[in-house]
């Protein structure tokens, strides 16, 4: 069995190798099929190869313009190198190695076994990015690299350099037909065919009086052919882009349609917030309010009993004076002397007779008004306990509807908070307070009543 050896440059776009987008001629049923021997972020790529270097040429610069801030983006847009290489090769073609035969199934084991040592063969040639595509006719490999030279004299010691790479490994052309990458090309080719050999495939080389280059002809007409084929496609490929863009036209509308709404439910959200905060601070201040008056009736409640034990003590010496009512008998100075037996009764009255009168009306009167002052201060006492129990009963009712509108208020932030997801309902709440504290801060919000 002989098959031809297809190796070329290919045009290294890694999304069309991964299949983050499919040509016209790709069986996407068949994609799965598809091998990734590897795959990395060539940015990466460029930090692991080039920062120690990047960082040692940058020391040596005296002037800062000369330092290089972003190697990779130094290279992309330059001309002097492209940022990465890629290299596609092929066993046959879509009548003697299809994919869907025995022999496309020979290909993609052969192509397999050349990749297993593609790496240690090629030192200065960092592969990122490999795949086998089983999804199209004919089996092929793309090989995505950077190619890279230690020991450099001029800019990094570590650079990118495809001809230094080849040249470092043996492949340094000198003529315009057998450039460097037709030399690699060549002797890759022959790894390849050993690969076949151990398989029973023998290399069907072309008969031109250039082996090498005869394959890459033909390959290129096979790719023109491809080409063709893909430009019949385009004009359905038009129709289907125009039906894209009507729907990305649909579907933008749809998405400011709902950037609308979920901007009128994260106003209403950002509301809620505003006044479950105010109710939360409303409440606060209740509450300090309830605390005050409970400590000033525990004030109260004190001097009632102060009050109540005076009043105990009046009672008391109430009792105590009527238990000794006799002393007002027996005691002499409350006793009427009988009048002398010369003295008239004009001087018995004035001297005897009034001024114990006098003494007992003071007596009463002291009494008398002690008692009315008591008995009103006690009144009043009472009346002002009575009405600190009537306003904490208000406060505390109070209290409890504003408790029941936060768990109404919060019950529904959290069901608009499942709608629109807890991140950004959190950076609602969080820009809402911080409104919320910029205007406290001007204007302290007043108080929902005041006490009397």
């Amino acid at each position: 069995m002989e098959r031809t050896i297809s190796g070329m440059m290919g045009k290294g776009s890694v999304n069309h190798n991964t299949r983050a987008f499919s040509a016209k001629n790709v069986d996407k049923e068949r994609s799965r099929d598809n091998v990734e021997f590897c795959h990395s972020d060539i940015k990466e790529v460029y930090h692991t190869l080039f920062d120690e270097a990047l960082e040692r040429y940058n020391a040596k610069q005296k002037r800062s313009d000369r330092k290089i801030d972003d190697y990779y983006e130094k290279i992309r847009r330059g001309k002097q190198e492209k940022l990465f290489y890629e290299v596609i090769f092929q066993i046959g073609n879509k009548d003697d190695m299809n994919v869907q035969s025995s022999e496309g199934q020979l290909a993609k084991d052969i192509l397999c076994e050349f990749m297993e040592q593609f790496q240690k063969r090629n030192p200065n040639l960092f592969v990122f990015s490999s795949h086998l595509h089983m999804d199209e006719q004919t089996p092929h490999i793309h090989i995505d690299f950077v190619p890279f030279i230690r020991n450099s004299k001029r800019g990094l010691d570590t650079r990118v350099s495809f001809k230094g790479a080849l040249a470092e490994q043996g492949f340094k052309g000198g003529t315009r037909g057998m450039t460097e990458w037709n030399e690699w090309i060549e002797a890759e080719k022959q790894e390849l065919s050993k690969v076949m050999g151990r398989h029973g495939v023998q290399w069907k080389q072309l008969g031109t009086h250039n082996k090498h280059l005869s394959v890459l002809d033909f390959e290129k007409q096979e790719r023109q052919k491809e080409v063709a084929e893909l430009e019949q496609t385009i004009s359905g490929s038009k129709e289907e882009l125009s039906d894209i863009l009507h729907q990305q036209i649909a579907a933008g509308q749809e998405t400011e349609q709902i950037r609308k709404e979920g901007e009128a439910i994260r106003q209403e959200v950002s509301e809620l917030t505003v006044t479950n905060y105010l109710l939360k601070e409303q409440t606060e201040m209740l509450t300090e309010d309830k605390e005050k008056l409970l400590s000033e009736n525990e004030k109260l409640e004190k001097q009632q009993k102060k009050l109540q034990q005076e009043i105990n003590k009046m009672v008391q010496s109430k009792e105590v004076m009527e238990r000794n009512i006799h002393a007002y008998d027996e005691d002499v100075k409350w006793q009427l002397e009988e009048p002398g037996a010369l003295m008239s009764a004009k001087a018995y009255r004035d001297k005897k007779a009034l001024p114990l009168v006098e003494k007992l009306k003071e007596v009463v009167k002291n009494l008398t008004i002690k008692c009315v002052q008591l008995t009103e201060q006690g009144r009043k006492m009472t009346a002002k306990v009575n009405g600190q129990q009537v306003q904490i009963n208000h406060l505390t009712n109070k209290v409890m509807e504003q408790s029941d509108t936060i768990d109404r208020l919060q019950e529904k932030a959290s069901d608009l908070g499942r709608h629109l997801g807890r991140e950004q309902v959190q950076s609602i709440v969080e820009r809402s307070k911080a409104i919320e504290q910029a205007e406290r801060a001007k204007k302290r919000p007043k108080r929902t009543f005041e006490m009397s």
